[in-house]
C-alpha cells in the first residue's frame, strides 16, 4: 500500500480515442474535490521527458466532454521503453510535486506507467484505445463511438452499393483485433466479416457466396475488412475480375478516432477517470481500472497486462450464422 497522494498528474498516451476528455475532466475534478492538485502532462511520455506539464483547474476541462481527441495532445514515445528514461520520467514527476499518474491510453502505455510505478510514482491505468483490446475490461474509452462512426459509414456506402449493384469492400480499423469489423459488421447486416482472428485468407469462399447470391438475386454486397488483414484495394480487384461485379474498396482510416463521443463514452469514461483517482486517492498504485459484469472494477497492472483478449465467441457465432446463405 503506498501513500495517498497529494499531486495527481494526468496524461494521455498512443492513439487517440473519442472520450479520453471526459476521462480527463472526471480525473481533474474528482481531484480537486478530494482536496489533490492536479497537473496535466501534453504530449504524452514524450511530453513528460520534455517536462511539458501545466496545472489544471475546473475552468481548463470546461465544455470538452463532449469534445473528440485529447486537450492534452498524445504522442508515442519509443524511448520510454528504456530505463534511462523511465527513471527521468519517474525524476521529472517528483521534481514536480506529481506523486500519482492517471495514465490513459492501452497496453503499452500502462507498461509506461508500469515502469513509473517501479520508481515510486503511484499509477494508475485508464483503458483509453478504440480497438477494445485490452483484456482485463469488457470496455475501452473511444470503442463505441468508433463502432457507430464506422456503421454510419457503412450504411451510406450501401445505399450507393446498392444503387450500382456493386460490391463494396469497407476497411475498418485494427491491426491486431477485430472488435471494430466484428461489432460494425454485424450491426451493419455485411454479408462478410473478415477479422485477423478468424480470416484464414481464403478469398475463393469470398467469390463463391458473391456468385451464389449474385445468382439468388441479391444485388449488392458488403464485405467489412480488418485493418491488420489489409489489402483491400487488390482484394476488390480480385473479386471483381473472378465475378464480374463491379467492385470497389473503402478504407475508412483516421475518421474513426475522431468525432464527438457517444453518450455512452463520455459516461463510461468520466467514471473510469474518477475510480482511478478514487484509488489513488487510497493509496493505491500500479492498477487498471475497467468495467466488468456491470461494474467499474480495478486489477493490479501485471496481472492486467498478462491477460489474453480474443473475440466475443457468441458475437463471432452470431457473425456466422448471420452471414450465411
Amino acid at each position: 500500500m503506498s501513500d495517498s497522494v497529494k499531486t495527481i498528474g494526468v496524461l494521455t498516451s498512443g492513439g487517440d480515442a473519442p472520450g479520453m476528455n471526459a476521462a480527463i475532466r472526471a480525473v481533474v475534478r474528482t481531484g480537486i474535490a478530494n482536496g489533490v492538485k492536479v497537473k496535466g502532462i501534453r504530449c504524452g511520455y514524450a511530453g513528460l521527458l520534455e517536462e511539458d506539464i501545466v496545472d489544471m483547474g475546473t475552468l481548463d476541462v470546461s465544455n470538452i466532454i463532449q469534445t473528440g481527441g485529447t486537450i492534452l495532445y498524445t504522442a508515442r514515445c519509443p524511448e520510454f521503453k528504456k530505463k534511462e528514461y523511465q527513471k527521468k520520467g519517474a525524476e521529472i514527476c517528483k521534481r514536480h510535486g506529481i506523486d500519482g499518474v492517471v495514465v490513459i491510453g492501452g497496453d503499452g502505455s500502462f507498461n509506461g506507467a508500469s515502469k513509473l510505478a517501479q520508481y515510486g510514482i503511484n499509477t494508475v491505468g485508464v483503458p483509453g484505445t478504440i480497438d477494445l483490446d485490452i483484456a482485463c475490461t469488457e470496455y475501452t474509452i473511444g470503442f463505441d463511438t468508433a463502432i457507430n462512426t464506422a456503421m454510419e459509414a457503412m450504411d451510406k456506402l450501401r445505399d450507393t452499393s446498392e444503387s450500382h449493384e456493386r460490391c463494396s469492400i469497407v476497411e475498418v480499423m485494427g491491426r491486431t483485433a477485430g472488435h471494430i469489423a466484428l461489432w460494425t459488421g454485424i450491426a451493419s447486416g455485411a454479408e462478410y466479416i473478415l477479422t485477423t482472428e478468424e480470416y484464414n485468407g481464403d478469398i475463393q469462399k469470398i467469390i463463391n457466396k458473391i456468385q451464389d447470391r449474385r445468382r439468388l438475386g441479391k444485388k449488392n454486397h458488403i464485405i467489412v475488412n480488418a485493418e491488420g488483414i489489409g489489402n483491400s484495394n487488390e482484394m476488390a480487384k480480385v473479386i471483381e475480375i473472378a465475378t464480374g461485379v463491379e467492385t470497389r474498396a473503402t478504407i475508412l482510416g483516421h475518421i474513426q478516432r475522431g468525432g464527438n463521443p457517444t453518450c455512452k463514452d463520455r459516461v463510461y469514461a468520466s467514471a473510469l477517470g474518477t475510480k482511478a483517482v478514487e484509488l489513488l486517492c487510497e493509496g493505491k498504485s500500479n492498477r487498471v481500472v475497467g468495467y466488468k459484469d456491470g461494474e467499474f472494477v480495478d486489477y493490479d497492472m501485471q496481472e492486467a497486462l498478462a491477460m489474453e483478449k480474443g473475440l466475443d465467441p457468441y458475437l463471432s457465432h452470431i457473425s456466422r450464422k448471420l452471414t450465411t446463405k
